[in-house]
């Protein structure tokens, strides 16, 4: 993971104002979001291993992925680049009940916090700058 320094740390906006225009921008929810936190994620390669993230905490109502009418705000976190680097194939030891074979057949990373290369980092930036200018200073 390395840490991006950025106009956005710390500003505050309205939930679904930024997910709307981050979505026209590639960006998705991502998918470990809690009631009181979330990221704003982007793929930077077409193998979905090196991620710009733009963390977020909510600072009034409750964060719900689904509706439109949701009030929550948020306030940004430090971006960074985090790069996942995944076994294929099915893990041989999954569990086999129903509910563990829908959960948990996909193996962990080989290394959940791999080494970046420069050449990402400078990807990210250029993404992060692009977003910043969306966001009146």
């Amino acid at each position: 993971m390395i840490p991006l320094s950025s106009v956005l740390e710390s500003s505050k906006h309205e939930y679904v104002e930024v997910k709307q225009m981050l979505e026209e921008h590639q960006f998705a929810l991502g998918g470990s979001w809690d009631y009181d936190h979330g990221s704003f994620d982007r793929s930077l390669d077409e193998a979905n291993k090196v991620w710009l993230r733009l963390p977020f905490t909510i600072t009034n109502g409750n964060l719900d992925s689904e509706t439109v009418d949701n009030d929550a705000k948020i306030q940004f976190g430090q971006p960074f680049v985090l790069k996942h680097i995944y076994n294929d194939g099915l893990d041989s030891s999954a569990d086999l009940s129903t509910v563990g074979g829908l959960v948990n057949q996909f193996q962990q990373p080989l290394d959940p916090d791999a080494e970046i290369e420069s050449g990402w980092v400078d990807k990210a930036r250029k993404v992060l700058h692009q977003v910043e200018s969306l966001f009146p200073h």
